[in-house]
């Protein structure tokens, strides 16, 4: 047979190979896609960018969030030689809530007249350590807690809350007589802060907001101070060594700070889910009606923003971001600026539906996670939240599944 009598033959061969071999990429590419998960949902994560961002803001965003989840320090770029964790990603997963695991602990502060253990290594144990070095241990003397690290989305909406706005909120000597008295922790802030526009100042003192206190005044605080006390990284703003005390080279540049910085002021506010549920609305009124509403405050507004997708935007964290007595049973006996040992800044409920995605499958609740449900949470409120505590106990089964399942959404 001649060439070109097996042309034909040579050719059908040929298109019956191209047609297996592409039947079987196709038939590859569905199954591949049939294995890889779905996109989760807006309102079923915590990460992601505010909407309004320009490109080039988007560009620091997701320098940003490079920096704070896939910067993994070592001996060999930084670390320690004390530290509590190799990365910021690995104490927020997820930009959630911590686990008991990652949980902080502070040390050496009983009253408002300041931290006297600084030299000692406060305010924060560094309790893992390089090779050749021994962690931090608490001093003899020392009172200390444990603070679980919060979840980071919505911050930056935070950090934009006017002064005046949390000022209007406070009722110290509970002039309204509803038993609710917050107030705000006034601190001495690090010189390198900017004063945001609004700042109230107070015999050379400023409102904190972030921290399970309030004990930080801003975003720039919270993460230079985060680079040295949690990984014992030095940059220019935090230069001196946890260990020697001595000023030293910076380990981190500034951009890579600022970057971190914007990321977390442009991380979206968690998305309520079934909002328009009648059990979540239901559970939303009792919330109220109990008064659980007087500390955390539903709504909030920012006001201008030098980042112009925060500015002038009404949100919904359920906080005040002010101090309150929460009892005795609260009182770890260490407290950080002008706060009591039993004063804690109102927590945001936002994204508290969301909290075991990132703690494993578990919730751990208050301050240092000794709480293991929403409704044990409540039931260890006390001082100003102990009639609402007490309000939540008397309720029905049914009433109590309602506020639970209206927690849930947030």
């Amino acid at each position: 047979m001649n060439y070109i009598c097996l042309k034909p033959f040579i050719m059908g061969k040929i298109h019956l190979v191209m047609v297996v071999v592409v039947s079987v990429f196709v038939a590859g590419f569905i199954s591949c896609n049939k294995l890889m998960p779905d996109t989760p949902a807006d309102d079923q994560i915590l990460d992601g960018p505010i909407d309004g961002l320009m490109p080039e803001q988007k560009k620091i965003f997701l320098r940003g969030d490079k920096a704070f989840n896939d910067d993994i320090f070592s001996v060999s770029n930084g670390l320690g030689p004390m530290f509590v964790a190799t990365s910021c990603g690995s104490c927020h997963a997820g930009d959630g809530k911590g686990h008991p695991f990652t949980t902080l602990t502070r040390f050496g502060q009983s009253d408002t007249s300041g931290n006297q253990f600084l030299h000692l290594g406060g305010p924060q144990l560094q309790q893992r350590a390089i090779p050749g070095f021994q962690p931090e241990q608490i001093p003899a003397g020392a009172t200390f807690s444990k603070f679980t690290p919060p979840a980071n989305t919505g911050l930056g909406l935070l950090e934009a809350v006017p002064d005046a706005t949390i000022l209007g909120l406070a009722d110290e000597n509970d002039t309204n007589g509803d038993g609710i008295s917050g107030r705000p922790n006034w601190i001495n802030i690090p010189s390198y802060c900017l004063l945001r526009s609004g700042t109230v100042e107070r015999y050379g003192k400023y409102i904190g907001r972030f921290g399970k206190k309030a004990a930080v005044y801003d975003l720039q605080q919270q993460t230079a101070n985060a680079y040295n006390q949690d990984m014992g990284i030095n940059s220019s703003y935090e230069a001196y060594n946890t260990y020697s005390g001595l000023e030293v080279d910076p380990e981190v540049t500034n951009q890579t700070v600022l970057d971190v910085i914007f990321y977390l002021q442009t991380l979206k506010a968690p998305v309520q889910r079934n909002q328009n549920d009648a059990e979540v609305l239901a559970g939303k009124q009792i919330f109220s009606n109990i008064s659980c509403n007087k500390c955390h405050a539903p709504q909030l507004q920012t006001g201008l923003s030098s980042i112009a997708a925060l500015s002038n935007k009404t949100f919904f964290p359920y906080t005040d971001l002010l101090l309150h007595d929460m009892g005795p049973a609260l009182n770890d006996g260490y407290t950080e600026g002008a706060a009591l040992p039993a004063e804690w800044r109102t927590p945001p409920l936002w994204g508290l539906g969301l909290s075991k995605n990132s703690q494993g499958g578990q919730v751990f609740l208050m301050h240092d996670g000794r709480a293991r449900s929403i409704e044990e949470a409540i039931l260890l409120h006390g001082g100003e939240a102990a009639q609402s505590k007490n309000s939540f106990h008397q309720l029905s089964p049914e009433d109590k599944t309602k506020i639970i399942k209206f927690l849930e959404s947030l």
